[in-house]
């Protein structure tokens, strides 16, 4: 059951969108939506999120439909969480929690693995009282706690202990990647970015001619891919990073920031759009401020507007909505506000030449200006 609040400064249509990706997240942890509840507040109850009287018709449906997992649109507070599990007695996820359980699935490499790690221990520290019902209990003995030292204690120190070891660790994963870097900054490096499942994967194996995993779920791409890439003769290197997501744990990205060096190093961007997507122009804004973020937002950047064989006319705003063709499109303000811009469909391989004249010129600049006196190799 998804459980989600809409406050004063959001609209019915806006909270239903996030739903629905809060929806996407369970499918893609592997669980399946049965319910959808909402509650307009002017913000979240302190002590349960929602009110009591919604609370109780949660339960009531909890406990007729045998649901196994609640999971609310929103970071929840270790005391929300305990009053909640308290309440309705199942499994409680928040939006956080939930990212982090994907993550910590999707994670191959070392670095990804203690990224995720990091993140889930660092939520999970201010949360503990809630996983012990014998915190009275004092324990003493020698080598494991000192005397009178509650189980709770205990737990918290250890966490400390293992936060610390896990940042030490990445901190050694980072400088042997920036070795690497390094060793690669001759040649042009550009950076596939965009939220998450809008095809940047995809087009990775296009342009590359590689096999990167990819798939119709939220963060199929949890480590970043590098791959060489000569499109006439320009070699460069192109990188897929992990997708962006509204309401990203801040720990996640705090803990992530070394995998995103590949965006804050690039020489250039390509923004990925869905364009097919209802909500994409909250998608753009999610990503910008992303990027503005971890300090990439001046980078030189294409826009790839894909999966335009799945646009839909939009209805304008106004008196008299018209539907927007994807041809009105690409002369309205969001397209000319994002150039240079390019429309492609990756899957049906479509505009993918223009793309690629269009990579290869950038790349090109960005090479003659790096290297004037291979000028004469164009």
């Amino acid at each position: 059951m998804l459980v989600g609040v809409i406050t004063a400064n959001e609209t019915d249509e806006r909270a239903k969108e996030y739903l629905e990706e809060l929806a996407f997240l369970v499918e893609t942890a592997g669980a399946e939506t049965v319910k959808t509840f909402t509650q307009k507040l002017s913000k979240p109850d302190r002590s349960t999120f929602v009110g009591s009287g919604r609370l109780e018709d949660i339960k009531a449906f909890v406990t007729e439909e045998e649901i196994d997992i609640v999971v609310f649109d929103d970071e929840l507070t270790p005391s929300q969480l305990r009053n909640i599990e308290k309440e309705l007695q199942v499994k409680i996820l928040d939006r956080n929690n939930l990212i982090l359980d994907i993550f910590a699935n999707r994670a191959q490499t070392a670095q990804a693995k203690t990224q995720v790690e990091l993140a889930q221990l660092q939520y999970l520290l201010p949360r503990l009282t809630r996983l012990w019902t014998h915190l009275e209990r004092q324990k003493g003995g020698i080598g494991m706690r000192g005397p009178g030292e509650s189980q709770i204690e205990t737990d918290r120190r250890l966490i400390l202990e293992k936060i610390a070891l896990l940042k030490d660790r990445l901190k050694l994963i980072d400088k042997q990647n920036a070795t690497q870097r390094k060793n690669r900054t001759q040649m042009v490096r550009a950076a596939l970015v965009g939220y998450t499942n809008v095809g940047k994967s995809t087009i990775m194996n296009m342009i590359s001619k590689s096999e990167v995993f990819a798939e119709n779920k939220l963060f199929a791409t949890l480590d970043t891919t590098v791959r060489k890439v000569v499109i006439e003769n320009v070699p460069f290197l192109l990188s897929d990073t992990v997708g962006f997501i509204r309401k990203l744990p801040h720990d996640l990205v705090e803990c992530f920031k070394s995998t995103l060096d590949e965006v804050r190093e690039a020489d250039l961007l390509i923004h990925v759009v869905d364009i097919s997507h209802p909500s994409f122009e909250d998608q753009i804004r999610t990503v910008n401020e992303t990027l503005k973020d971890i300090g990439a937002a001046d980078k030189q950047m294409i826009t790839v507007f894909n999966k335009i064989d799945a646009y839909h006319p939009i209805l304008t705003h106004g008196e008299q909505p018209e539907p927007l063709t994807l041809d009105d499109f690409k002369h309205s303000w969001m397209a000319k506000n994002n150039s240079p811009a390019i429309f492609i469909s990756a899957t049906q391989k479509e505009n993918i030449d223009e793309f690629r004249n269009m990579l290869y010129e950038y790349v090109k600049g960005i090479h003659t200006e790096r290297y004037p006196y291979d000028h004469l190799l164009y």
